[in-house]
């Protein structure tokens, strides 16, 4: 199997429904989960013109899941039923 990435994006105050539809899909996904992880303010960009603080909203990266599936579709699919807040993107990981 491949490994994926699943770059999620948006953020909203959770409310117990919007937690209730992330614990059933992480359940859902526990036999093809390695790692879940997500983001909780204290975000900075850093460019060659210096740093700047990055705030919680809709354009943020708020969380990851790495996931196994056979194929980019299979994990599209995946992440599809997911109960995302903007959107999600979704890369294959190569190991180097």
């Amino acid at each position: 199997m491949k490994r994926f990435m699943l770059m999620h994006f948006g953020f909203e105050k959770p409310t117990p429904e919007i937690m209730g539809a992330w614990k059933a899909w992480f359940e859902s996904i526990a036999d093809r989960a390695e790692e879940n992880g997500g983001f909780h303010g204290g975000a900075r960009e850093i460019t060659r013109d210096g740093s700047r603080d990055l705030p919680m909203g809709m354009d943020s990266i708020t969380g990851y899941s790495i996931i196994k599936a056979e194929s980019l579709e299979e994990a599209e699919a995946i992440a599809a039923e997911n109960p995302f807040i903007a959107s999600i993107r979704v890369y294959e990981i190569h190991t180097m």
